[in-house]
């Protein structure tokens, strides 16, 4: 039933951004986090096409794929930390 779902390699957060282009590219500050190197050529896209929403469709699932898994992952971090709290008490 069902199985996991296989996150494309495309989509994986990196914790080490190129600043100069999020600048370059005026992202927003509260964007710039693991997925704001998706961020980039989304925007792109969007200008090219005047903010159509027939184009860029990879690009956005792509990025919303990687805040997903940015998602997952402190999700079960903040399942560690309470599982640790409770291992201490």
């Amino acid at each position: 039933m069902g199985g996991g779902h296989h996150h494309s390699p495309e989509a994986m957060p990196k914790a080490e951004q190129d600043l100069e282009l999020l600048k370059k590219h005026q992202v927003p500050i509260p964007l710039r986090d693991h997925c704001a190197h998706l961020l980039v050529p989304l925007n792109v896209c969007r200008q090219e096409t005047l903010y159509s929403p027939f184009h860029c469709q990879h690009q956005r699932h792509t990025y919303e794929e990687c805040q997903f898994i940015q998602y997952e992952r402190r999700a079960k971090m903040k399942q560690d930390i309470v599982k640790a709290k409770q291992a201490a008490a």
